[in-house]
């Protein structure tokens, strides 16, 4: 009976290889199994892409929180300029009337200076003038008395 059956499963076989059907199931097989393996590969390269794009995620993400954090910093300088604006304009004002007394304050040494050279001066031309008329009274003395010590020669 084993060899009926194995003969009958013979048989079958040849029938399946002359009709094509089993040439028809093994290309089917053989394309399942190319199939299975173009998903497998297309899922390894995905798998490889992963970390690429979760990188890349990363990477958008934190260019994203250092624009944010930029712009919370240009608006919060914004913000302390202008709270510092006024005390930025008194002092402005404080060190242009600063300026304008140190300015005033170099005149007016300047012109005390100046007027000290002018008294400087006036000292030494009159300590000039008094010294000249104590030589022309000296002279004038010195005239006489040889005027009155001729008279008295003669």
């Amino acid at each position: 009976m084993n060899k009926l059956l194995e003969f009958g499963r013979k048989a079958m076989f040849y029938i399946r290889v002359l009709s094509g059907y089993e040439e028809r199931r093994i290309r089917s097989y053989r394309l399942q199994l190319e199939q299975r393996l173009q998903s497998a590969q297309a899922r390894k390269e995905t798998i490889k892409k992963i970390p690429e794009q979760i990188i890349l995620t990363e990477v958008r993400r934190m260019v994203e929180e250092m624009q944010n954090l930029n712009k919370s910093l240009e608006e919060t300088e914004a913000a302390i300029n202008k709270y510092f604006e006024p005390i930025d304009k008194e002092a402005e004002a404080i060190m242009n009337m600063q300026l304008e007394k140190d300015k005033a304050r170099s005149e007016m040494m300047g012109a005390m200076y100046k007027q000290a050279l002018f008294e400087k001066a006036e000292k030494q031309v009159a300590a000039d003038l008094n010294k000249t008329k104590a030589e022309i009274n000296q002279l004038n003395h010195d005239v006489s008395s040889a005027t009155v010590h001729r008279s008295q020669i003669r």
